[in-house]
């Protein structure tokens, strides 16, 4: 236990924000310590957050990854890439540390905090990160995930919504062209490859009879939604 946590009882409301007790108290001050305080204090280029925001940055992105893997099994890879680039993102991190007022205890230079720094999202964000690098230091992977989704999953799960994860292209094209024909549309499975525990399936997306979009999944739903976005660029209704 970290003997000097006397001298830290102005973080014990960030921790109760968070839920979460940190064993090393200097980690989270640590985390909280801008590169503008450490260089106005001549402290060590080391003492800043910048060490824990690199690893927190990584911790951040395996979470969500890890949760998107597992929550949304029937997407594949490009779709979940860019749903956690939405979600993972400057303004959610800041967001994150908005909510649990993070900017409130981080140590700023005076010209940072002359400046609007405490609010600003780069600095939030990097906080938030760095918060989620002393973390996993202090305690480990499993206790982060567990922090970070008993905090923030409600976060996490309408910012996925509002992401590309939930459009349903069939729908957004099958609307896209009633406005201009009556033209039939047809999903046709052109091939499958692999065993049938992983297979792969490969569908056309025919309209009156002329290849209009292509794509592949890992079941015949999956391949239509990526062969009907497919048709939606290719029109230019949507943006890649």
């Amino acid at each position: 236990m970290d003997e000097n946590r006397e001298n830290y009882k102005w973080l014990e409301p960030l921790e109760k924000n968070l839920d979460y007790k940190f064993k090393n108290v200097e980690l989270l001050r640590t985390a909280l310590t801008h590169s503008s305080y450490a260089n106005e204090n001549k402290m060590r280029v080391t003492d800043n957050n910048e060490r824990l925001e690199f690893l927190g940055d990584v911790v951040v992105n395996f979470i969500v990854s890890h949760y998107l893997y597992k929550k949304y099994p029937n997407y594949p890879e490009g779709e979940l890439t860019k749903v956690r680039a939405k979600v993972v993102c400057e303004s959610s991190l800041a967001f994150i540390a908005r909510k649990i007022q993070l900017g409130n205890y981080i140590l700023l230079g005076k010209g940072e905090e002359a400046t609007g720094g405490r609010d600003r999202d780069s600095i939030l964000a990097d906080a938030s990160e760095a918060l989620v690098g002393a973390i996993y230091m202090d305690s480990g992977l499993d206790i982060t995930n567990e922090v970070l989704l008993k905090n923030f999953e409600t976060d996490l799960v309408y910012a996925v919504a509002k992401g590309a994860l939930f459009v349903d292209y069939k729908t957004d094209l099958q609307e896209t062209l009633q406005k201009k024909t009556k033209a039939k549309i047809e999903y046709k499975v052109v091939k499958e490859e692999g065993p049938d525990h992983n297979k792969i399936f490969h569908i056309d997306l025919m309209v009156d009879n002329q290849v209009a979009g292509t794509g592949s999944g890992r079941n015949k739903k999956e391949a239509e939604q990526m062969a009907a976005k497919d048709a939606l660029l290719i029109m230019g209704e949507i943006d890649e």
